[in-house]
């Protein structure tokens, strides 16, 4: 994902008109460590719960210092409660010593043996870092989705774009139709100006298809992380791709399998757990090995090498209630996991059904959309025709003109929509990226 990246920002430094963009190149540049924010953010994310295990795993390894220490002092041997008396008669032991010298360089190892508690904690804190990566293949499954519903957004303008335009031409030649018939004496002036007004209206829907086109660029530049000074042409256009048949079942399914989202809470789920297992096993006994080698003196030249090693064994008696309370705590915080995971199987469950409905509604609508355009450009056809018979009146072409306005708008909100839909059921499936490949 990086190179298409890379490979895109290449493209458009050297390019010297708008870039040529698919709707697969767009997601995949979405979908890059540099593209969107939600991607960038997710990649944080992953890094510090790698951090966070890091830190847990560092409980169950060695811990070693080095220190070195030269002081001069002084010291007061009664305020140590030591008062040494000598039966020599006018002899008194001093009670102030000093000042004098101490060197003390020291190396010092602790290690832990046997902590259940520091074992469990690295094992969950494993478990969040795959939950993290699962949450990058869910944000990518995310911003695929956006992407191409942004792009689709985009195509469309298009389309309603080259509609106005083609209404504009057709108000134009109805326009000039009447105008010749009123020349030859067989047409009215309120036929010319009817003319006029759908031609001003036209031009009108036009001017405001641009101002669109424009909104729903800025707003896929927006969604890939592109600059919002880049000029796009988009290759892709609105049509209509079967789509296999599928049943609620496989589709959920499909989903329950493939749902990167279902997977990453599913991993929070396991590490909610290992943590309020890790908190109950505080209450267990931990052993640790300690030990120091150094030496130590008034100098270098006369220091002599000391050490000290053990194994140190701690039992947990009482701390207040805190033990309990973070117990209590990591329990609620594993059930309120688990809540939200079979939460969100409802929820693919209901995104499967709506998917499915949308998806068959649209079909039916990009049928009868097709339909109605093909009837309504052969009522305009004929309205002209018996117009330039004198057989008809201006009136039959205007309202034909206007049925078919409405007709092709019909079916580019049919196309869109089921394009939209197509989308819709492969998210709710878990596989936009896969789709749009």
């Amino acid at each position: 994902m990086r190179l298409a990246w890379i490979l895109f920002a290449v493209q458009v430094a050297s390019a010297a008109g708008p870039i040529e963009l698919s709707l697969k190149r767009a997601v995949e540049v979405a979908v890059s460590p540099e593209g969107n924010t939600k991607i960038q953010l997710s990649g944080e994310a992953l890094k510090q719960a790698q951090a966070r295990s890091a830190q847990a795993r560092a409980a169950l390894l060695p811990d070693l210092e080095a220190s070195l220490t030269d002081r001069d002092q002084t010291a007061n041997l009664a305020a140590m409660g030591i008062n040494i008396v000598v039966p020599i008669p006018n002899f008194h032991f001093p009670t102030f010593v000093g000042p004098f010298t101490t060197m003390d360089a020291r190396a010092t190892v602790t290690q832990s043996v046997f902590d259940f508690s520091s074992i469990r904690r690295f094992q969950a804190s494993k478990v969040g870092v795959s939950a993290a990566r699962s949450d990058i293949d869910s944000t990518e499954e995310q911003v695929a989705a956006q992407v191409a519903r942004a792009y689709l957004a985009a195509v469309r303008a298009d389309a309603d774009v080259e509609t106005a335009q083609s209404d504009v031409t057709l108000a134009e030649a109805v326009l000039k139709q009447a105008e010749n018939q009123k020349a030859a004496g067989t047409g009215t002036g309120i036929e010319i100006t009817r003319a006029k007004v759908q031609l001003a209206n036209d031009r009108q829907r036009l001017l405001v298809a641009g101002n669109q086109r424009t909104s729903a660029r800025l707003q896929l530049m927006r969604v890939m992380g592109l600059r919002l000074d880049t000029e796009l042409e988009l290759t892709d256009k609105l049509a209509y791709v079967p789509v296999d048949a599928v049943t609620i079942e496989q589709a959920r399914a499909q989903a329950l399998k493939e749902r990167p989202d279902l997977k990453a809470q599913q991993e929070r789920e396991a590490n909610a757990r290992m943590a309020a297992s890790a908190t109950k096993m505080e209450r267990l006994p931990s052993v640790a090995a300690f030990g120091d080698y150094g030496s130590i003196g008034p100098g270098f030249d006369n220091a002599l090498p000391t050490r000290t090693y053990g194994i140190s064994l701690r039992v947990p008696v009482f701390d207040g209630g805190r033990r309990d309370a973070r117990r209590a705590e990591s329990a609620s915080q594993y059930r309120a996991e688990k809540v939200r995971t079979n939460d969100l199987k409802e929820q693919i469950e209901l995104d499967a059904r709506l998917a499915l409905d949308g998806l068959q509604s649209a079909e039916e609508q990009v049928k009868v959309a097709k339909e109605g355009l093909e009837l309504a450009d052969n009522e305009l056809t004929q309205a002209r025709r018996r117009n330039d018979a004198g057989v008809a009146i201006g009136v039959e072409v205007t309202d034909a003109q206007t049925r078919l306005e409405r007709a092709r708008d019909n079916q580019t909100a049919a196309l869109y929509n089921y394009n939209v839909a197509r989308i819709d059921l492969a998210q709710a499936m878990g596989k936009v990226r896969s789709m749009v490949q």
